[in-house]
């Protein structure tokens, strides 16, 4: 219930702030074109909060945070006097109207960019993507990519953390081969391996990139001792503790965290006996073991073990100064626009299934996380969700900002505006293909949980 709470108030967070940001867009550049607005919407339905500026623009705070708009005077719509004819929507030069449908756009690509500058002023603590194993067989494995070496670039692309190469793994998606470059603490000249991505098929759902061409991660070994132990687990009730290290269960010996899985495999009510390290004297406890409601053939403890401490040479902090964080940040913005439009083009072409399609509870859920690891993180997140909105926003459907700027185009082209009977037809056809992309994506989401 917690995790719920978390997870929707960071949404409603994450969504008022863009969703204020992209309006806010429209809004600034409506009055520097002389236009009237009436109202400023963050959300639809019932207003919460309300409230009016001398310029008789009435701002809004709605019931559902699902988006918002700018009401513009329109003689289209309203009942306009002829003294303000001048300040109507529609009364405004064509140049005039694509600027005030562009600047929502383009306004969450700003705020991207000033929420990576934030976080690259802060600071963000990262590890390097180090290989720690390649799996016999793989991808990475026939092309000879060595374990212990640093990735420092993918295509023509420098990577300086797991994040940032998931990005570029992504955007190769549907291609033939991938270089990728490494080197080592003791050859710190780069080396590059072409990798053949004929047969690299992966689902998301269940694998990352990063996994599925036979990549693992570097990651510190984990130990026998414990780091924490769950509140009324089998192990609780039995008295095991944190810190205690498992030495043995029933005269078996254990090295390795592994064997533990795999002994207590289908022992789920059965009583086992474990001896366990605890301030230098060996103790032993006798644990029934539980079973696990997903898999009833896998018993459990319900402890998590400790993991050996990073290799200080492996962390590193991500942090500029006021000029160099705002190249960095102008870098990953325009890397993640530019991403953005290519993974739309993969799924036009099927390289990327519709089942990638994330919806509100995704998104729901990666905000409460990032917002859980803290600030630098959770600007991370509005920056990607900003840019995503931001590119949505500008496809040509007739319902979003592209659909507008669209026939605006076209009028600016042939010198007449598009006819309101096709425009109409434009937007039922939107919005039925925008709703069936929601509908998909919420599917999705609801089989992701």
């Amino acid at each position: 219930m917690l995790d719920f709470l978390q997870n929707l108030t960071a949404f409603i967070v994450a969504l008022g702030i863009l969703v204020a940001v992209h309006e806010w867009g429209h809004f600034y550049v409506a009055r520097l074109c002389g236009v009237k607005v009436l109202r400023f919407s963050v959300g639809f339905g019932k207003p919460l909060w309300r409230t009016h500026d001398k310029q008789g623009t009435e701002y809004v705070v709605a019931m559902i945070p699902l988006g918002g708009y700018v009401r513009m005077l329109d003689s289209r719509v309203d009942d306009v006097n002829e003294q303000d004819q001048a300040v109507t929507f529609n009364s405004q030069h064509v140049l005039k109207r694509i600027a005030i449908i562009a600047a929502g756009p383009l306004t969450n690509f700003v705020f991207a960019i000033f929420a990576l500058y934030l976080m690259y002023l802060m600071g963000v603590e990262t590890v390097r993507p180090v290989i720690g194993n390649v799996t016999s067989g793989s991808i990475a494995a026939q092309a000879g990519l060595p374990k212990d070496a640093q990735i420092n670039r993918i295509g023509e692309r420098e990577v300086r953390d797991w994040n940032a190469i998931n990005l570029e793994l992504v955007s190769h998606i549907g291609k033939s081969s991938m270089d990728i470059g490494t080197y080592t603490a003791s050859n710190m000249t780069e080396k590059r391996y072409q990798l053949d991505l004929s047969s690299w098929q992966f689902d998301p759902e269940t694998q990352s990139a990063i996994r599925a061409l036979g990549i693992e991660p570097f990651r510190p070994a984990i130990t026998t001792t414990i780091g924490l132990v769950a509140e009324d687990s089998p192990a609780a009730r039995a008295g095991i503790q944190k810190d205690d290290k498992i030495l043995s269960i029933d005269g078996t010996p254990i090295d390795k965290w592994e064997q533990i899985g795999e002994y207590l495999t289908g022992r789920g009510g059965d009583t086992v006996g474990v001896m366990v390290l605890r301030e230098g004297r060996e103790t032993p406890v006798m644990v029934q073991v539980g079973f696990r409601e997903d898999n009833p053939n896998v018993g459990y403890l319900g402890v998590v073990p400790q993991q050996e401490p990073w290799p200080e040479e492996y962390i590193f902090n991500q942090q500029y100064g006021l000029v160099a964080a705002m190249g960095a940040a102008m870098d990953n913005t325009w890397r993640l626009m530019t991403l953005s439009v290519e993974m739309i083009g993969k799924l036009l072409t099927g390289d990327v299934s519709v089942k990638n399609l994330s919806g509100p509870i995704s998104i729901a859920q990666g905000a409460g996380a990032s917002a859980g690891y803290g600030l630098v993180y959770f600007l991370s997140f509005l920056a990607l969700i900003s840019v995503n909105l931001g590119i949505i926003n500008l496809l040509p459907l007739p319902v979003l900002d592209g659909g507008h700027l669209l026939y605006y185009f076209i009028e600016l082209v042939t010198g007449k505006p598009v006819p309101e009977s096709v425009q109409e037809i434009g937007f039922r056809i939107g919005g039925i293909l925008l709703f069936m992309l929601m509908a998909v994506a919420i599917v999705n989401d609801i089989g992701r949980l």
